[in-house]
């Protein structure tokens, strides 16, 4: 293809910058997806957008932005094994070397491999109106989901399936999310599905916390404060919560975190950056937790989490606060950088099922 097409890149210096670049064409096992939702994840504001302080995986190296691509496929190169044009696809943003330990199981998050590329950070991503893909990193779309929710299951949802699934969600389990970005109401989301008997969602941020009040997400919501710990013990009799997942990326977030969750009760912690600080005898030891480190998912649990969600009912799109065109791509990374509203997404075209 000779015709070319506007894309978004992240120089840094909270700018983003839409320039003019050829549409590809699709070679051996690859295909070429015409973007159809794109959605702003905080790492990108974390690590690419203010300034570029990611390292290793988390390298920009001056691609196309956006890594929450979900879209239809318009071009197959040769070789094709499942998908054909026309297919809906969500495509898992990691694009591993294939024949690591890692890689074999589907943590192509986890590959270390130097062919091991992340769409929108190593390679170009989906915030443009074309995307090129590898097949074996796409995964079916069913009809009864939207494309914006498959972006979100592209990182956000399939991120806090991963940790849901390490601790264990049930209906004898009080589950505690710290953070109330996109990641952590999608936490409560998913957490309400498989079972929890109660949820309660904590943030610094009023209008966060006020997203999951005015979405009914969770039965108890506080914005963070010296007495926090104190209401989330009264809350659960003194005995904490069975469950927490920590979004904050904040020490204070991840000590309430740990502090909240009862004895013999397991943690996960997804939130990235920052640090943490916590004495292991009280806190851990002597309470036998349990704590997870959980980065993204496996291409496996993606593939079940859509067959989830629509066995469940649950549509993510409905934490999408604001949506934008690609024109205005900048607004929409401003917006999300200011770390007051839900889900940010990029649309195309009209965004139909």
């Amino acid at each position: 293809m000779g015709k070319k097409m506007k894309a978004a890149y992240l120089p840094g210096n909270s700018t983003v910058e839409l320039r003019e670049v050829k549409i590809p064409t699709p070679g051996h096992g690859q295909v070429l997806i015409k973007m159809k939702s794109s959605t702003i994840c905080g790492s990108d504001i974390r690590a690419i957008y203010r300034e570029h302080l990611g390292k290793g995986p988390e390298g920009y190296q001056n691609k196309i932005a956006g890594h929450e691509p979900a879209g239809q496929v318009v071009k197959c190169g040769p070789g094709m094994r499942r998908f054909k044009e026309g297919d809906r696809v969500v495509v898992y943003h990691i694009s591993g070397c294939g024949l690591c330990n890692d890689c074999r199981r589907g943590y192509m998050i986890s590959c270390t491999s130097p062919l091991r590329a992340a769409y929108g950070w190593q390679r170009d991503g989906g915030m443009a109106p074309y995307l090129l893909a590898e097949e074996r990193d796409c995964v079916h779309l069913p009809d009864e989901l939207t494309y914006t929710d498959g972006a979100q299951v592209a990182c956000g949802f399939g991120t806090v399936y991963e940790a849901l699934q390490k601790i264990g969600i049930c209906g004898n389990d009080d589950v505690l999310v710290v953070g109330l970005g996109p990641v952590g109401l999608a936490a409560l989301v998913v957490a309400k599905a498989m079972g929890a008997q109660k949820l309660i969602g904590v943030d610094v941020t009023p209008e966060r916390c006020r997203i999951a009040e005015d979405k009914k997400l969770a039965d108890h919501v506080f914005v963070s404060g010296a007495d926090t710990l104190k209401k989330l013990l009264a809350i659960t009799h003194g005995n904490g919560v069975e469950r927490a997942i920590d979004c904050s990326g904040d020490t204070q977030g991840r000590q309430l975190s740990i502090r909240a969750t009862r004895k013999w009760g397991k943690i996960a912690m997804v939130g990235e950056g920052g640090t943490v600080e916590f004495n292991p005898s009280p806190d851990i030891i002597h309470e036998q937790k349990t704590v997870y480190g959980s980065w993204v998912t496996s291409i496996w649990l993606m593939e079940e989490l859509v067959e989830r969600l629509v066995r469940w009912g649950i549509h993510p799109e409905e934490l999408v606060t604001h949506r934008f065109t690609l024109d205005r791509v900048s607004e929409a990374y401003a917006l999300m950088n200011e770390g007051k509203c839900g889900k940010v997404a990029v649309v195309f075209d009209e965004e139909i099922k």
